[in-house]
């Protein structure tokens, strides 16, 4: 019997793949993206990749439904760094944001580095940033003049500015003072005289912000930007930076028994999520592709309110006292949940040990929407919509991670991944529960450690074994590649300096900036007319 001939479609098909076209790649129009971006979020957060956790069914239901990856970094551990990093798909070293940025900031993300809202927006799309912002707010480096046609959120983290409403904090935080003696009362880890204020575009429309009701705003924003985006027929990007798992934590309804404030926050997280999806799947299932992930590890200073690590616990350095999550180099610092959702493309029930990162998110979605990537410029993420699509399961060969705060210079990389072995070429613990901190220590030649066998990086490789003499010359010749490749690149620097004036205030004569008449917890925010309060 003779071979059947193919069909002219099959033809196609059968070429694209020679030629590296990936089939799934292609599609009938623009996707829709979202991307969930979790503050403080640990790895172990998840009941998909933990089974001590239950508060997340929906999270546990969009992994089941899409790809799991376990394996998934965030650029930096600590905000600033790692959001930089995610809209521009380039590390804090070359973008010039190293650590993060205060109230009183002048700068930001550097206006000659291009976000992927500005990309996205060039090919069409229309741009939406929800929440926590974090790389600048004054003048141009609001989120409005970075490629955002929408913004609702706060301008930093939430911990960062009194509420009336302070939440669970470690140490307890005080409501915002209401007369001029109490504001100058100081407080360790609280900001006392300054509100923390809710911005719709470059609009304060609250201010403290009523912390209690923001995860209910925020889906509703979510939603409405969905339906205006749908509504006019051009694809969308929405870019949903949560306050959870940040402190302070105001979970909806007192915790119930034995599920503790954490728990309860992680519900409410949970539910966010939830309702985001079945939004996204209303307005044409298969259409949007979700990606949540977040942008470090737990910040274990906060003691019962910081997340779980999973078995990232890095217990070389808990040996010597201190953190091994947030603002650290070890797993727990920047291993993160990953999760991508898109019915019909993405394969469901698929779990991807591909070494990825946050980094990854800029080129992958520009790739998707078939713009290019921006010139003269180089970039450390990849286009990994392969791994996406299940025809591949390999990302980085090499994954760079850069001092957060707990040791060495903030940003300098003295810590990276090659294959399952894991370099420090310096170690430290930031603050732990307990109030230790891990000290700095350099090393000469690097710890490895082998991730395969010893994933809670306890026993580094003895520099006397085989292995460790195989694999350290590869090890040595990445490192010097990769600061060669970044001294060579056309780096940006960003401005820290700081002024009174640039912090968001919307009554300079009220003691915490308080708005009077500002929308209230049980208001409508779209059900009166606002008043603006500051225009940048």
């Amino acid at each position: 019997m003779g071979t059947p001939a193919l069909s002219p479609w099959a033809v196609l098909v059968l070429a694209l793949v020679l030629l590296g076209l990936w089939a799934p790649c292609v599609v009938s129009r623009q996707p829709n993206f979202i991307v969930i971006l979790a503050d403080d979020v640990g790895w172990g957060d998840l009941g998909a990749n933990w089974a001590e956790t239950k508060e997340t069914p929906r999270l546990d239901q969009l992994a089941a439904e899409g790809t799991r990856f376990v394996d998934f970094h965030s650029a930096a551990s600590t905000c600033s760094p790692s959001r930089a990093s995610l809209l521009t798909g380039r590390l804090g070293v070359r973008s010039g944001v190293t650590h993060n940025f205060a109230i009183s900031s002048l700068g930001g993300l550097p206006l000659n580095e291009t976000t992927l809202a500005e990309v996205l927006r060039e090919a069409g799309y229309s741009t939406g940033a929800i929440g926590k912002w974090h790389l600048g707010h004054h003048g141009r480096h609001h989120p409005i003049s970075r490629g955002f046609d929408y913004y609702f959120g706060i301008p930093y983290s939430h911990d960062m500015g009194c509420t009336d409403t302070p939440g669970y904090n470690v140490p307890p935080c005080p409501p915002c003072p209401r007369h001029s003696a109490a504001g100058r009362v100081a407080r360790k880890d609280c900001y006392t005289e300054v509100a923390l204020p809710l911005f719709e575009n470059v609009t304060i429309i609250q201010q403290p912000v009523e912390l209690g009701s923001l995860a209910r705003r925020y889906a509703q924003e979510a939603e409405r930007f969905i339906q205006r985006a749908s509504d006019s027929g051009r694809p969308f990007f929405l870019y949903l930076a949560l306050a959870h798992m940040h402190v302070p934590l105001v979970p909806p309804l007192p915790p119930a028994p034995g599920r503790g404030v954490y728990g309860a926050s992680l519900g409410e997280m949970d539910a966010l999520v939830g309702r985001i999806k079945e939004v996204a799947d209303s307005l044409g299932k298969g259409s949007t592709l979700l990606w949540f992930t977040g942008d470090n590890g737990p910040w274990a200073q906060k003691c019962e309110l910081a997340g779980r690590l999973g078995p990232f616990v890095g217990a070389w350095q808990r040996q010597r006292g201190g953190s091994s999550a947030k603002q650290t180099t070890w797993e727990g610092g920047h291993r993160v949940p990953a999760l991508v959702y898109w019915p019909g493309r993405v394969p469901a029930r698929r779990t991807s040990h591909a070494l990825l990162s946050i980094l990854d998110i800029f080129p992958t979605l520009v790739a998707l929407a078939g713009a290019a990537l921006p010139p003269n410029r180089r970039f450390d993420g990849l286009d990994v919509s392969p791994v996406l699509f299940g025809w591949s399961d390999v990302g980085h060969k090499v994954l760079l991670h850069p001092n957060s705060g707990a040791a060495g210079k903030a940003g300098e990389i003295q810590a990276l991944r090659l294959a399952q072995y894991k370099a420090f070429y310096t170690t430290g613990g930031a603050m732990a529960c307990d109030g230790s901190t891990g000290p700095a220590q350099q090393h000469q030649p690097p710890l490895i450690f082998n991730l395969d066998r010893d994933m809670q990086e306890q026993e580094p490789l003895d520099v006397a074994s085989r292995e460790y003499q195989a694999v350290l010359p590869a090890i040595s010749r990445a490192y010097a590649q990769a600061l060669q490749d970044i001294a060579a690149d056309n780096v940006s620097v960003a401005d820290y300096s700081q002024d009174p004036a640039a912090i968001p205030c919307c009554n300079v004569q009220h003691v915490g900036c308080r708005c009077h008449g500002a929308l209230g917890a049980t208001q409508d925010p779209h059900g009166e007319r606002r008043t603006p309060r500051l225009c940048l």
